[in-house]
């Protein structure tokens, strides 16, 4: 049965066929400011060497402390992988905190299935099973966004109960409640 689970060397060999499907699509491209996108970028041509992979897994764990070190701008956040055993599956970002930028475009969770793995409910599973995670960072609801055109997130988010907020340039807005409504 599917989970989320820290990043963990113990998926390397799907995550790397993952990452080609990613890439097969465009992912990685100049043009990709994701975070699954600069991953690529960044650490694709080395991620074959286990002690690269490691390194790599590592530093993603350190991204949810206050102080490591990440590009200006961003925000602490906490990566978790969507596995089935030794399957990966997807991964999912909560961002720890809002900025002017993730109101307007990224919102505070961000998640991508493998092209192999979609349309099979993963999108919506994981979203659901990060909420609990979210409100124990403090976040009563998150601002989850997705391309205007992309039918099948917006079919994840609302799966979740997210609600529309409204349209920003090619952005659609929702807020999913992280937990039930605070009582008092």
């Amino acid at each position: 049965m599917p989970a989320l689970v820290r990043p963990t060397e113990t998926v390397r060999e799907s995550f790397l066929a993952a990452v080609e499907e990613f890439r097969a699509e465009g992912r990685g491209a100049v043009d990709d400011n994701s975070m699954l996108g600069r991953d690529i970028a960044r650490w694709a041509p080395r991620w074959q060497e286990a002690a690269v992979f490691a390194a790599y897994v590592e530093e993603t764990l350190a991204d949810a402390r206050e102080d490591a070190r990440r590009p200006r701008g961003f925000v602490p956040s906490t990566v978790l992988w969507w596995v089935d055993g030794p399957e990966f599956l997807g991964r999912l970002s909560i961002r720890h905190r809002m900025t002017p930028r993730l109101l307007e475009w990224g919102g505070l969770i961000g998640y991508d299935v493998r092209p192999s793995a979609r349309r099979l409910g993963h999108g919506t599973a994981m979203l659901r099973a990060s909420l609990p995670r979210a409100r124990a960072l403090g976040i009563d609801e998150a601002l989850v966004t997705c391309d205007f055109d992309n039918v099948g997130s917006r079919k994840v988010i609302e799966g979740a109960g997210g609600v529309f907020e409204d349209r920003r340039a090619e952005k659609l807005r929702y807020w999913v409640p992280t937990g039930p409504p605070d009582e008092g």
